[in-house]
């Protein structure tokens, strides 16, 4: 195990949160309808505080999805509500982009329908990835080694911090 080495704290990332929220309703305006897709778990926190934020200033109908799936093993996605995606303009929210494996695999099931348009949302991006995601919302990118990692921690429903784990 190495050693943890703080990205941000809760206040820096209630900041982050509020300022991608911000840029969601500038990108968006006149959109008639913005679905906002949190991938379980901290992806659907994080979804869940964009949305009472977007909600603030967002003058078209908003809706929450929330995406499961296995991580290392991501064949089985479901959507929870199911909802007619077609035509609406989407945001796909987690914690982290890493290798940006999990932000392809979800757009999986996104795609089965003919949404308007799809927008990626992360707290904290590493600057390379192994998949060909780039995210369009970031609270914070940083630059890491291949073998040093990302965590971002939540409880009752906020994000409390985000660290990385610095290989030995």
């Amino acid at each position: 195990m190495g050693t943890k080495k703080y990205i941000l704290d809760a206040a820096a990332a209630e900041k982050k949160l509020r300022r991608m929220a911000l840029e969601i309703v500038e990108r968006n305006d006149g959109e008639p309808e913005l679905v906002l897709a949190g991938i379980k778990e901290n992806g659907s926190v994080i979804a869940a505080i964009i949305s009472h934020y977007v909600g603030n200033d967002f003058k078209g109908k908003l809706s929450l999805l929330e995406l499961g799936l296995d991580k290392k093993k991501p064949a089985a996605i479901t959507l929870t509500p199911a909802m007619d995606l077609n035509d609406k303009v989407l945001v796909l929210i987690d914690d982290v982009a890493n290798s940006g494996r999990t932000m392809l695999y979800a757009l999986k099931p996104l795609l089965e329908q003919y949404p308007k348009k799809i927008q990626t949302l992360a707290l904290v991006e590493r600057t390379h990835k192994t998949f060909p995601v780039d995210v369009d919302y970031v609270g914070v990118s940083v630059s890491t080694a291949l073998d040093e990692h990302i965590y971002v921690e939540v409880a009752e429903g906020k994000v409390t911090g985000a660290w990385m784990e610095e290989a030995n």
